[in-house]
């Protein structure tokens, strides 16, 4: 059992961030030096649940993000293919990825 603990708040900026695994994932509050590993262990995970296509957010701008983004899909194994999303999903700042089939979908329950 740990003693103290009275803030609850991690001591160390290395310390894994736990993010909800949903369809779509908002890179902006990454920085470009840290979303090459966020996005490979969100497509494991999204893949691990079944999901057959995410959106990640990576927004316009210069194109940095998407640039690391789109460079890491174009050879990543769970990933069959990626689009820039239509105009009414954020256009060229976020990015549609087709993820090869889960071997076996979870059953809820």
């Amino acid at each position: 059992m740990a003693a103290g603990g009275e803030s609850g708040a991690p001591d160390d900026i290395g310390d894994p961030v736990h993010l909800p695994i949903e369809d779509s994932l908002d890179l902006h509050s990454f920085r470009p030096a840290d979303v090459a590993s966020v996005v490979e262990e969100y497509l494991a995970q999204a893949h691990a649940r079944g999901f057959a296509e995410v959106r990640l957010i990576h927004g316009r701008g210069i194109g940095v993000q998407r640039s690391i983004v789109q460079s890491l899909l174009a050879r990543h194994p769970l990933v069959t293919g990626y689009v820039d999303a239509p105009e009414d999903r954020g256009g060229r700042g976020a990015t549609l990825v087709r993820l090869r089939p889960s071997p076996s979908p979870r059953s809820a329950g």
